[in-house]
């Protein structure tokens, strides 16, 4: 594990700066170039080029990404999916095996159940929270285990140091998804992991106005997933580069502000008797509760709820809140929620989400930056207008 100097908020803000900074711009500039001079490259891999993920916006981002989890290097993608889809894609190769958690974000799912196979590759899921699990069910050929820090959409916490144990005792790769924890929250190379992915469009950026990955761990894989990358295409636009790199700089700042309010509103859902169940960490209801408050340092924005009354009270609940954004994303600045078995989730079988336990009322709320007060008050309205 690599060791950078300065808290967190000081490495969101300088860490992979330019020196001397380029025509003395304080700002990184956007270099809206797709090639390079050529400078006496030994390899086409070392060609400046946007589709090899090197030009300086790359450059600079990825400095800065792994600075924030301490870890050796970093590669920004297109999209988070792009980050997922490439990695495992890396690490695995035809007749190898994945053991993957069993409730994992809709479209990391479908990549594992849909498109695996067809590279030859086999899968099991697998309980995050229980290690006896998974030697049942780990193989000779099992070359991976795959898991996210804070799971989409239930807000489950897999044991995640078990996980790091588990993969080193079986000489297998041990990637984690750390998009909803970021790295204020949790960062995975201080624990061990090998790789951790994100979708930057989400907390990394925090401002809801692109698409963005990253893949985050030690230098010789991350440059093997950069090759893999360079094949398949899934480079950064310089621009979304730039936006990215001045989202991340505010990063701490709003996490903090997320953590905190996040906290005070579960506490306050868990309470309300229209309420029959709020996912959050943060609260001491949570199974995980204590394993979060050892490993995090934050228990996230992110918190999944469902309403009493079924589907129609929580549609009313949906289109009577003023202040929570009606849309499938999160991490950004304002307030979003979404009900995932009608969109992030969408492509599960009906039978796969109710095993999971996500059912069509639960809603999934992503925590902005807005006063907590007012979202508490908007919630409270939205919840006693009417008969629900």
């Amino acid at each position: 594990m690599k060791t950078h100097s300065g808290s967190i908020e000081t490495r969101a803000v300088h860490a992979g700066e330019p020196s001397p900074r380029i025509g003395g711009a304080v700002v990184m500039p956007v270099f809206q170039s797709a090639m390079y001079v050529t400078a006496g490259e030994k390899s086409y891999d070392d060609t400046t080029y946007i589709r090899l993920n090197n030009t300086p916006n790359a450059q600079a981002l990825a400095e800065k990404l792994a600075a924030l989890e301490n870890a050796e290097t970093a590669l920004v993608t297109a999209s988070g999916m792009a980050a997922i889809s490439t990695s495992l894609l890396t690490v695995l190769s035809v007749g190898d095996h994945l053991l993957a958690q069993d409730c994992l974000y809709g479209g990391t799912h479908d990549f594992v159940t849909r498109d695996l196979e067809k590279f030859g590759i086999s899968y099991t899921f697998i309980d995050g929270n229980d290690p006896a699990d998974w030697e049942r069910k780990v193989r000779p050929n099992t070359k991976a285990i795959y898991v996210e820090t804070i799971s989409n959409p239930l807000i489950q916490v897999p044991d995640l140091e078990a996980v790091v144990r588990f993969a080193k005792g079986h000489k297998l790769f041990s990637i984690v998804d750390n998009t909803f924890a970021s790295p204020v929250n949790f960062r995975p190379a201080e624990h061990g992991f090998d790789l951790s992915v994100h979708s930057a469009t989400k907390y990394l950026n925090g401002h809801s106005d692109i698409v963005a990955g990253a893949v985050i761990g030690g230098s010789d894989l991350v440059e093997k997933i950069t090759h893999r990358l360079n094949h398949l295409g899934g480079s950064l636009d310089p621009h979304a580069a730039f936006l990215l790199h001045r989202g991340v700089k505010t990063l701490a700042i709003r996490v903090n502000v997320q953590n905190n309010s996040a906290l005070q509103i579960a506490r306050w859902l868990e309470k309300h008797p229209r309420i029959s169940r709020v996912n959050y960490p943060g609260l001491q209801s949570h199974p995980a509760h204590e394993r979060a408050k050892e490993l995090f340092d934050g228990y996230g924005g992110m918190m999944s709820f469902e309403l009493r009354g079924g589907i129609e009270a929580t549609e009313l609940f949906m289109s009577r809140a003023q202040l929570p954004i009606v849309a499938p994303s999160l991490g950004g600045v304002e307030t979003l929620m979404t009900r995932p078995s009608r969109t992030s989730h969408s492509g599960l079988l009906v039978e796969d989400r109710r095993r999971l336990g996500i059912s069509d009322e639960l809603i999934r709320f992503s925590v902005g930056i807005e006063a907590t007060e007012d979202i508490i008050a908007d919630l409270e309205q939205a919840l006693k207008t009417g008969v629900l």
